[in-house]
C-alpha cells in the first residue's frame, strides 16, 4: 500500500480453524530493505488485519513485495524446529506509472 512517499504491507484475515494461528507479514523493498511484522491471528470469525509499520519509499512502490505467512504455532522455522505452514500469499505488482 502506499501515501504519498509511505509504503507498508497489510494483509486481511478470518481464522475459522479454532486455534489460534501465527502470521508474520513481509515486506521487502529495494536495496535489501526488509521489514517484518509478526501477529497473533485469534480463532474468531470477525475479520483481522496484520500491518507492517509505514516506511518511507525508496525508489518507489514498484521496487515493493510483501509476503504474508500463516501457521499453527509459529512460522516456517522457528525455535521448536519446523512448524506447519498452512499459507503463504505474495502482492501483486504495482501498477505501472506508463499506464
Amino acid at each position: 500500500m502506499t501515501d504519498g512517499r509511505d509504503t507498508w504491507a497489510r494483509s486481511y484475515h478470518r481464522n475459522t480453524t479454532g486455534d489460534e494461528l501465527r502470521s508474520v507479514l513481509t515486506l521487502m523493498g529495494p536495496g535489501g530493505r526488509t521489514v517484518e511484522m509478526r501477529c497473533t491471528v485469534d480463532p474468531q470469525d470477525e475479520p483481522g488485519v496484520c500491518q507492517t509499520p509505514r516506511r518511507r519509499s525508496y525508489g518507489g512502490p514498484e521496487g515493493c513485495v510483501a509476503v504474508a505467512e500463516y501457521a499453527w504455532g509459529g512460522v516456517a522455522e522457528g525455535a521448536e524446529g519446523e512448524v506447519p505452514l498452512l499459507l503463504r500469499s505474495g502482492s501483486n505488482p504495482a501498477p505501472s506509472a506508463s499506464r
